[in-house]
C-alpha cells in the first residue's frame, strides 16, 4: 500500500493520504468528506483501481485548462491557495480546524466552502477540480425584445444618428402597424423599450456605429496605461510629429502668407527638443530640416539668431537611434525609412494613438501656449476660429517668418532649461544624484551615463540619406536618371554591360546624382550642359515643353513626307525610260559629265564670258 493509490469493494471508493504504522489517513472519493483514520486491515478485502478510472466512475470530465478563460482560472488557484497550507496538516484534526477557522475568518470564505475544495482535491488529486462551473445566462428573448433589438440595430445605431424616440416611431411603423398604416392594439411602450436599450447599450458599439471608426479612435477611445515608457527606458528615443502653429505671418512687404509648420524631435526620456525646423511646407522637407537641425551645433545656431545660451542648456547634436511617429504621410514615405541607412530604428504607431507620443504633443501644447498669451492681436488665432461671425485673424497679421523663428527659438529654450518638470518620475538614484527637475538637466545626466544611444552623423552624409531614391540604368550614353545623362570616369566598364543601380537625387538641382552602393554614395556630374544650374522640375518643364513642340509639327513633318514622296514620284513619272543601257566607257562618261557640270558652273559664276 502507497500513498494516494485508490481502494474500492465496488460500493466504496478510498483514497490513502497518509500512512502510519498501524493505520491509515482516507477520505471516502464518493461521499467526498473529510478524511479520517482507520486501521489499515479495513482495506484488505478492497480491490486496488487505476487512477484513470476514477473520473469515469464518479462521472467527473476534466476540462482543457487552454480553453479555460482566464476568469474561472483565477478563482481556480485562489481556492487551491486557500486550501494549500491545510494539506501539510489534513491527518491532525486540532490543528487543521483552527488553520480552517483562520482561513475563514481571514479571507470571508464560509468553513464549509473550504473543507469542500480540500475534500475534492484530496480525492482527485487535480487542481482542475476546484474550477467553478461556467455560468449559464442563456435567455431567450421574446418577440417584442426582438423587435426592439432589430430597430436598435438598424435605426439607432447607424450613422443616421436617430434620436430613440425616432428608433421607436421606425419601429412601430415597421412591425406594429396593420396593412392600413394603423397601430395595433398590443405593443411595447418607450418606456419598454428605453428600458431594452440602456439594459444592452454597449459604449464602445455606441461611438463607433453612430461616429465611426475613426472618430472613437481619435476621441473616444480609453487612453490607459503608461505608453511612452515601453519605449523610453533611457535618453535616445525620439519621437517626431508636425502641427500648424496658431499664427499667421507676412512677408517682408506687409503680404499675409498663412501659418507656419513646425516640425520638431522630442526625447521620450527627457523631454528635451532634439531639433525642429519651421517652415512654410510640410512633408519630406521638414523632415529634412528638422535632422540639419538635430546635428547642428546648438550654441552656434542661437548665436546666429542673437541669443546667448550655454553648453549645458542645449547639448544636443547626435541623432537618436530610434525614431518614433505616427502613421502620418511623410513618416511612412520611402525618405524617412531611409534613415534606417544610417543605423536608426524606425517605429511607426498605429493610427489615432497620441497618448503613445505623448512628449511631443505636450511640447506643441506648451511652445504654442508660450507665445500665445502675449501675442494676441497680432494673428494669433482664437477658439472661435473658422466659425460664423468670427474675426478674421489674418488681419491681424504682423510677424515676418524671420521674427517669428526668433519666438519660436526663445519658447523652446525656455522649454529645454526653465520648464519645472512637477510629476517627472525621478529614480532613486537620480534623486541621490540631485538631478534638477529640468528637461536638458536630465538630459545631461543620462548622457554621462549612456551615451552610445546617440549616433553621430556627418551633415553631408544626413543629407544624402534623405534625397529621394530612383533607379538609374547604365548605357553607352552615361547612367540615365529621370531621362537626363550623367556621368563619372571610374564606371566605363558599368557603360559598357549596363544595368540598373539605386540613385539619390536632388529635386532643387540637377546637376549631381549620387549612386547608392553598400552605405556609400558615389557622385556623378551632369553631361548635358544646358540644364546645369536648374532644377529637376525645371529640367522636366523644359522636357515637357519640349515634347509639346514637336507634338505640334508632327502633323506638318507628315505632310512634308508626304508632299516629298509625291514630288520624287512625278519626277520619276517624267523620266525617259532607256531599254539599252551602255555600261561600257562609264569612266570616260562620267569625266565628260563632270566636265560638263564645271563649264555650267563657271558660266553661271560668270568667270569665262566666252564659254
Amino acid at each position: 500500500m502507497q500513498k494516494n493509490e485508490l481502494y474500492s469493494d465496488g460500493s466504496n471508493v478510498y483514497r490513502v493520504i497518509q500512512i502510519e504504522d498501524y493505520r491509515i489517513l482516507v477520505i471516502d472519493c464518493i461521499k467526498e468528506t473529510m478524511p479520517m483514520w482507520i486501521k489499515c486491515t479495513v482495506l484488505d478485502d478492497y480491490k486496488k483501481i487505476a487512477e484513470e478510472e476514477l473520473p469515469s466512475m464518479l462521472n467527473i470530465s476534466f476540462e482543457d485548462l487552454d480553453t479555460v478563460d482566464s476568469e474561472r482560472r483565477k478563482v481556480m488557484y485562489q481556492r487551491f491557495a486557500l486550501i494549500a497550507d491545510l494539506i501539510c496538516v489534513v491527518g491532525d484534526i486540532k490543528p487543521r480546524n483552527k488553520l480552517i477557522t483562520k482561513i475563514s475568518t481571514e479571507y470571508g470564505v464560509s468553513k464549509q466552502s473550504i473543507r469542500s475544495y480540500l475534500c475534492k482535491y484530496l480525492v482527485y488529486q487535480n487542481i482542475q477540480i476546484l474550477l467553478p462551473k461556467k455560468r449559464q445566462y442563456v435567455k431567450d428573448l421574446s418577440e417584442d425584445e426582438k423587435n426592439i433589438r432589430w430597430s436598435l440595430n438598424k435605426y439607432f445605431y447607424s450613422y443616421k444618428k436617430n434620436t430613440l424616440r425616432t428608433a421607436y416611431t421606425l419601429m412601430l411603423k415597421e412591425k406594429y402597424c396593420d396593412s392600413e398604416g394603423r397601430l395595433v392594439e398590443s405593443y411595447p411602450s418607450f418606456y419598454q423599450y428605453r428600458y431594452f436599450y440602456r439594459k444592452t447599450r454597449k459604449m464602445q458599439n455606441y461611438y463607433i456605429s453612430r461616429e465611426g471608426l475613426s472618430a472613437y479612435q481619435r476621441n473616444k477611445r480609453p487612453c490607459i496605461g503608461d505608453g511612452v515608457q515601453q519605449y523610453a527606458q533611457t535618453i535616445g528615443t525620439g519621437m517626431v510629429d508636425a502641427t500648424v502653429c496658431d499664427i499667421y505671418l507676412v512677408n517682408e512687404f506687409g503680404q499675409v502668407v498663412g501659418r507656419p509648420i513646425l516640425t520638431a524631435c522630442i526625447d521620450a526620456f527627457s523631454g528635451i527638443c532634439y531639433g525642429y525646423s519651421l517652415s512654410w511646407k510640410g512633408g519630406i522637407y521638414s523632415i529634412r530640416d528638422m535632422c540639419q537641425n538635430i546635428i547642428t551645433n546648438k550654441v552656434e545656431y542661437c548665436r546666429d539668431f542673437g541669443i546667448n545660451i550655454s553648453a549645458e542648456d542645449w547639448d544636443v547634436s547626435e541623432m537618436p537611434l530610434k525614431i518614433v511617429s505616427d502613421q502620418g504621410a511623410e513618416y511612412v514615405s520611402y525618405a524617412f525609412e531611409q534613415l534606417s541607412e544610417l543605423g536608426i530604428t524606425i517605429v511607426n504607431l498605429p493610427p489615432y494613438r497620441p497618448e503613445l507620443k505623448g512628449p511631443v504633443e505636450k511640447f506643441f501644447d506648451i511652445v504654442q501656449n508660450s507665445y500665445k498669451k502675449y501675442l494676441k492681436g497680432y494673428g494669433v488665432i482664437e477658439p472661435d476660429f473658422n466659425k460664423r461671425g468670427a474675426h478674421d485673424y489674418r488681419k491681424d497679421a504682423v510677424l515676418t517668418m524671420k521674427d517669428f523663428s526668433k519666438i519660436i527659438l526663445k519658447c523652446i529654450i525656455h522649454y529645454n532649461s526653465k520648464r519645472l518638470l512637477e510629476n517627472y518620475p525621478f529614480t532613486d538614484v537620480m534623486i541621490e544624484a540631485k538631478v534638477k527637475p529640468y528637461a536638458n538637466c536630465i538630459w545631461n545626466y543620462e548622457k554621462r551615463i549612456s551615451k552610445d544611444n546617440l549616433l553621430p552623423v556627418s551633415r553631408e552624409k544626413l543629407t544624402l540619406c534623405l534625397l529621394p531614391r530612383t533607379i538609374g540604368k547604365f548605357t553607352r550614353y552615361g547612367m540615365i536618371v529621370n531621362k537626363l545623362r550623367y556621368h563619372n570616369p571610374a564606371f566605363t566598364e558599368e557603360y559598357l554591360s549596363g544595368g540598373d543601380v539605386i540613385v539619390a537625387y536632388d529635386t532643387d538641382s540637377s546637376a549631381y546624382v549620387w549612386m547608392v552602393n553598400k552605405g556609400d554614395y558615389i557622385r556623378f556630374e551632369l553631361i548635358e550642359g544646358r540644364f546645369k544650374g536648374k532644377s529637376l522640375a525645371q529640367v522636366q518643364n523644359m522636357q515637357e515643353l519640349n515634347k509639346k513642340l514637336i507634338m505640334q509639327e508632327q502633323k506638318q513633318r507628315l505632310q512634308a513626307d508626304i508632299d516629298l514622296a509625291n514630288s520624287i514620284q512625278v519626277m520619276l513619272d517624267n523620266c525617259k525610260y532607256h531599254k539599252n543601257l551602255g555600261i561600257k566607257d562609264i569612266r570616260s562618261v562620267r569625266s565628260c559629265e563632270e566636265q560638263k557640270n564645271h563649264n555650267e558652273f563657271a558660266k553661271e559664276a560668270g568667270l569665262y564670258e566666252d564659254l
